[in-house]
């Protein structure tokens, strides 16, 4: 989700009291939201002209929007300090806090340090949007991150793929430099604002101390690491039989090039090589899209629909109007999915290269779910206008996108009927290879900021401290020495782009809690996994109940409106693709598990 909003507190009123009254911090939140509403709008809007058309003009101006919201978000906060140990009611002091917190790049009051920030900042992700790889230095055969990324899905040729695979990173060695400054500048504006460092401010934004947060992740990795390692033992070994023994070790990380993904995140193109036998699902959703000549628009049709059936209300019509469906073929525009809140209201957009794919069709339903969500808690004051934390933000679709079962596709006319419950076990590979695969690529990405944030890992150590953790948590190597002449964090956009991604480990977590809570309020009797909300009123009016809450209240309340409990649990994982992991289990015997 891209939101530029950077929020803060606005200025007290005078006077130099020890705990000013009530009204008075009621009033001072009110300037604070209003400020902060118009300067969250500038920003948006002139963020959208950067990313859908990049240009050193609107780069600039783009900067200028962002420095002007983080300069006066970073001011407020330190002026609102004077509120935080005051007797607010229960709805003020929560504002006061997540006007601190919801900072992601604190800038120092400084203003020349400021401005280098925000300028440093849009320039790095404008570097990864116009990212190009040309083989052979043959300028005529540039590629771009998509024409890659289908290379990374469709080739099993280990030659071509280590070929595109260095060449994308080929981008990011320059960015490091910038990144490190980015870096510095924001942990002296952290420092300003009473954190150790710009990881530790990231880290206080889940209603529990930092600390507590950081080992509430580790319990959710090891409730999932098992089956995680059983899947990994699999690939590895079909890789093997595929690629020889002298591309793939027998009991090492694999080779991160062979996994069919430019990050190797998630592993689902390679489901034709890993399928088990006789599991065919019985269909194939991208050849049926494009076989009834789907086009990008109708794929987002699709989604909203969805969303219309639980009874939320349909999209807006200034939605169509202003959404990228498709990359311009006259610019340069950043590509990665994501959705926008524009003016905090209702003008609502999705910026997508959208491909006629079933993967394409689970993306728009997830993109779509942030839409929704912003629309939901748009009657919340300013300050709340936003997820219970970051991972329901980008939970909600996903949510979605599990009911997209062979049920759900024969009831909106996309298939006849649905395939008998022998091939789930495809389906669930399948599915396993996207979200299971992902869980530790999710969790490491911000292991590495926080490392970074904090000083202990420096520089001259990005490059060997990023692969430590692919190895540490994923299992997953380079096919060669990358050193420190290279920035391979620098190759996902959320690095160069400063977006934290925590967020994206905890909405793979909530859910498969989401969709078991839900499926059982509308009444699934079946393996979970089969389960689908389409059109199901009961489910609608609780995700709605939630999803309208926003922020106002802590995320463990809003957990418990849909779940019934306040805590994240991962072992709805484990029961959702329990039929594959007993399965795989099998499968490894007396082969080595782990790496």
């Amino acid at each position: 989700m891209k939101r530029t909003l950077v929020l803060a507190v606005a200025l007290a009123a005078s006077g130099c009291r020890t705990a000013p009254p009530a009204e008075e911090a009621r009033r001072f939140l009110e300037r604070a939201e209003s400020e902060l509403l118009q300067l969250s709008n500038e920003a948006s809007q002139a963020a959208w002209v950067q990313s859908t058309y990049i240009t050193m003009d609107t780069e600039a101006l783009a900067a200028k929007a962002n420095e002007r919201l983080i300069t006066a978000g970073v001011r407020l906060a330190k002026e609102a300090s004077k509120y935080e140990k005051a007797a607010l009611p229960p709805d003020l002091q929560r504002k006061i806090r997540l006007l601190k917190l919801a900072i992601t790049l604190p800038a120092p009051s400084d203003p020349a340090e400021a401005a280098e920030m925000t300028k440093l900042a849009a320039g790095l992700e404008s570097a990864y949007g116009k990212g190009r790889y040309c083989p052979g230095g043959d300028e005529k055969r540039c590629l771009n991150v998509d024409e890659i990324t289908r290379i990374m899905a469709s080739s099993r040729d280990p030659k071509q793929l280590l070929d595109v695979w260095q060449g994308w990173r080929s981008i990011a060695p320059p960015m490091k430099k910038d990144f490190a400054r980015v870096v510095e500048i924001a942990n002296k504006g952290a420092r300003e604002l009473g954190f150790a460092d710009t990881g530790a401010l990231w880290r206080s934004g889940y209603d529990m101390p930092p600390e507590d947060f950081a080992r509430e992740l580790d319990r959710l990795w090891e409730q999932v690491k098992p089956l995680y390692e059983q899947l990994h033992a699999y690939v590895r070994w079909k890789l093997r039989e595929k690629y020889g023994p002298e591309a793939v070790p027998e009991n090492g990380p694999i080779p991160a090039h062979l996994l069919g993904n430019i990050w190797a995140q998630q592993w689902d193109n390679l489901y034709p090589l890993l399928a088990p036998e006789g599991a065919d699902p019985g269909y194939d959703l991208t050849a049926i899209l494009k076989r009834r000549n789907t086009t990008p628009v109708d794929m987002v049709k699709y989604g909203e629909r969805f969303f219309t059936s639980l009874t939320f209300e349909p999209l807006p019509p200034t939605f169509w109007e202003r959404s990228m469906f498709t990359r311009p073929r006259d610019r340069d525009v950043v590509c990665h999915a994501s959705a926008w809140d524009v003016d905090n209201v209702d003008d609502l957009r999705i910026k997508m290269c959208i491909e006629i794919t079933a993967d394409d069709f689970n993306v728009i339903h997830h993109e779509l779910g942030h839409n929704f969500y912003q629309r939901a808690y748009n009657r919340q004051p300013f300050l709340f206008r936003a997820g219970a934390n970051d991972g329901f933000h980008e939970a909600v679709g996903d949510t979605i996108a599990l009911s997209i079962t062979p049920e759900y596709l024969v009831r909106i006319g996309l298939l006849d009927r649905a395939p008998d419950a022998s091939k789930d076990l495809g389906l669930l590979m399948a599915r396993a290879l996207d979200k299971v695969a992902f869980l530790p690529f999710g969790l490491l990405i911000d292991q590495w900021r926080w490392k970074v944030f904090s000083g202990e890992v420096k520089p001259e150590q990005y490059n060997r401290a990023w692969w430590e953790l692919r190895r540490k948590y994923q299992g997953v190597a380079p096919a060669g020495e990358r050193g420190e002449e290279f920035f391979d964090p620098g190759a996902k956009y959320h690095v160069p782009a400063n977006v934290p991604y925590t967020r994206y480990f905890l909405a793979h977590i909530l859910q498969f809690q989401f969709h078991k809570a839900l499926s059982d309020a509308a009444g699934c009797t079946g393996p979970v996994h089969r389960c689908s909300i389409y059109d199901n009123k009961e489910a609608g009016r609780r995700l709605k109940e939630m999803l309208e809450m926003g922020a106002s209240r802590p995320w463990q309340e809003a957990l418990e409106k849909v779940t019934g409990t306040r805590q994240m649990d991962a072992t709805a994982i484990r029961a959702y693709f329990k039929p594959l992991e007993d399965w795989l289990a099998v499968q490894n015997k007396g082969r080595p598990v782990g790496w």
